[in-house]
């Protein structure tokens, strides 16, 4: 599966809207903001799959085979928009995020977006794959709070969703 490329004109009305949250950059600071729900998970990884993982999630490929539908403006680079569904049948549920950061160093690779108007939550959200001398990880942060009012109603239902979309970004680091 490969992402599919978003069309010039939604591109542009994507990377015009303004954030949903003030704390643009946060998911990959030592503290997160208060008020938001936060997700810190961690998978470990073997040394050899640094760099497939690495490549896997700036080209949209981790989140594709967790089972999300990608569009995007193109591989994952500052200020990149994508367009991600995720549900079943007649309810599918668009997230709109822009792109704030990319690191791509020897040993640290990954990146963080946050949400654009029309994502059912407000926050953001970091994916990283580290390694340390012969241990290897694949990092998820984020901070999020519901901002549509299904989003509010689904409550317990709501982070259980959250929790199950997570397992399924770790477990896809496998490839």
């Amino acid at each position: 599966m490969a992402f599919r490329l978003m069309d010039a004109a939604e591109s542009r009305r994507l990377q015009a809207l303004v954030p949903t949250y003030a704390e643009v950059g946060r998911s990959t600071a030592a503290t997160l903001p208060a008020g938001y729900h936060v997700v810190r998970r961690v998978r470990p990884l073997r040394a050899e799959q640094f760099a497939p993982t690495g490549d896997d999630l700036l080209n949209w490929r981790i989140h594709e085979r967790a089972g999300l539908s990608v569009c995007a403006s193109g591989p994952v680079a500052p200020d990149a928009v994508v367009r991600l569904g995720f549900g079943v049948g007649p309810v599918r549920v668009p997230a709109m995020c822009r792109v704030v950061d990319v690191v791509s160093e020897p040993d640290r690779v990954g990146f963080a977006y946050g949400t654009l108007p029309g994502h059912p939550v407000s926050g953001e959200e970091a994916f990283f794959v580290l390694r340390t001398g012969d241990q290897c990880e694949f990092r998820i942060t984020a901070f999020s709070r519901p901002t549509t009012l299904l989003a509010r109603a689904s409550g317990p239902v709501g982070r259980a969703l959250q929790r199950r979309v997570t397992d399924r970004y770790l477990a896809a680091a496998d490839g």
